[in-house]
């Protein structure tokens, strides 16, 4: 059973929001968040909390409980993105073209508040918990490699992490266990044609109507050529032919998109797939292609026994019929990386305004979302801790 000190009291609760409103204010890119890393140092700092550097953006702080125990770790992502924000609210970004438009200035506050709490009761539970507040989550490869080359998961027996979602209600979770969220990389395709005027079409090689074909025939990959039931998408997300002018055939066109799925061997057979359908198509139109692939994230797999922990946790502060076996997502985290070293558990936090199902979804320069989310997040967080320091030496009883 959950304490009762694992509780938000009012002061804590207004922190929470102060210290979410502060960093939206003043967000910082992916491996430029200086004053953010210091923000945070301060406040460990003053809550009695051991703090490391292991990169130069980002923290770590370490707290020891009252004996000996498992090390367990808990991480937010602290970067914001390259977007201006729309917003009209007091708080609203004041740096141009710098927005947290992810929700990562309220990740950053639940650990914090989750810091406050568990290092004022730190007689009452074994162990070491290690608060990771890590760079770059934002851009591939992302911080967490650069946090694990520098050891900072040594010693830790299990992590843990959230994301809030403005897509699901307030008062709801999901998680699941084993795969929850995607591989995804990033493929460009190059398409070199012959260039001529408009009126002499059968002199040039259209590399316009050529991309329009490589990217619908891109399409009959997931509906041709994988399994129906398999969770894939293959999405072209930038199209470019030809320049300011309309009186010429483009000679180049380059089309740029993402693979995802949930299975390394797979995303490789998507690979190829993708390069053998460009080539393809261009060949048919007399026209030459050049295919990269930039691996992105790997799949974010949850460790079954530490998903269940989180699982409990969000169920005794929402409710049993609050938390939902989450559906793969075919996005990515790099939280990924910490389950490929340790076993993990990260899960969606329903912070939705439930008065404004229209509200913007993530990376919208509109992006907000229920602050109401941040104490729930801060007591599951720390309720889940309390229960994996007592239950890593052996089965774990939740």
């Amino acid at each position: 059973m959950t304490p009762a000190w694992l509780q938000v009291d009012e002061e804590l609760a207004e922190n929470l929001v102060a210290w979410r409103r502060h960093l939206h204010q003043y967000p910082e890119l992916s491996y430029q968040e200086y004053e953010t890393t210091e923000f945070i140092i301060q406040r460990l700092q003053f809550f009695g909390i051991e703090v490391e550097r292991p990169t130069a953006t980002g923290a770590v702080g370490l707290i020891q409980g009252s004996g000996p125990g498992p090390t367990v770790a808990i991480r937010a992502d602290i970067d914001a993105l390259p977007i201006h924000e729309a917003n009209t609210f007091s708080f609203r970004s004041r740096r141009d073209g710098v927005m947290h438009a992810c929700g990562h200035d309220g990740h950053t506050a639940i650990l914090l508040g989750v810091a406050r709490i568990l290092s004022r009761y730190r007689d009452q539970w074994p162990g070491r918990v290690k608060l990771l507040f890590q760079p770059a989550e934002e851009t591939a490869p992302g911080g967490a490699q650069a946090f694990i080359a520098a050891g900072v998961l040594d010693d830790v027996d299990c992590i843990i992490g959230l994301h809030l979602s403005a897509s699901t209600p307030l008062g709801k979770a999901g998680i699941r266990a084993g795969g929850m969220l995607a591989n995804t990389g990033w493929f460009e395709i190059e398409i070199q044609g012959r260039g001529d005027l408009p009126g002499f079409p059968h002199r040039a090689v259209d590399t316009a109507v050529t991309v329009a074909q490589v990217t619908v025939n891109l399409q009959t990959i997931v509906s041709r050529y994988t399994d129906p039931v398999e969770p894939v998408i293959i999405n072209v997300r930038q199209l470019q032919a030809g320049g300011p002018k309309h009186f010429f055939i483009p000679r180049r066109a380059v089309l740029a998109g993402t693979i995802s799925s949930f299975d390394d061997d797979l995303q490789e057979e998507l690979v190829a797939a993708v390069e053998r359908v460009a080539k393809h198509t261009c060949g048919q139109a007399r026209a030459e292609c050049r295919v990269r692939y930039y691996p992105g994230l790997p799949a974010l797999v949850n460790d079954e026994k530490v998903a269940a922990v989180l699982a409990a946790a969000a169920r005794t502060v929402l409710g049993d019929d609050a938390v939902i076996d989450q559906p793969p997502v075919l996005v990515s985290d790099d939280f990924a990386y910490y389950c490929r070293e340790v076993p993990g558990g990260y899960f969606f936090l329903g912070a939705g305004d439930p008065d404004n199902p229209d509200r913007a979804p993530h990376h919208h320069p509109r992006f907000d979302f229920d602050e109401r989310a941040l104490p729930l997040g801060v007591r599951i967080m720390a309720g889940a801790a309390y229960r994996l320091l007592h239950g890593m030496e052996e089965e774990i009883p939740w």
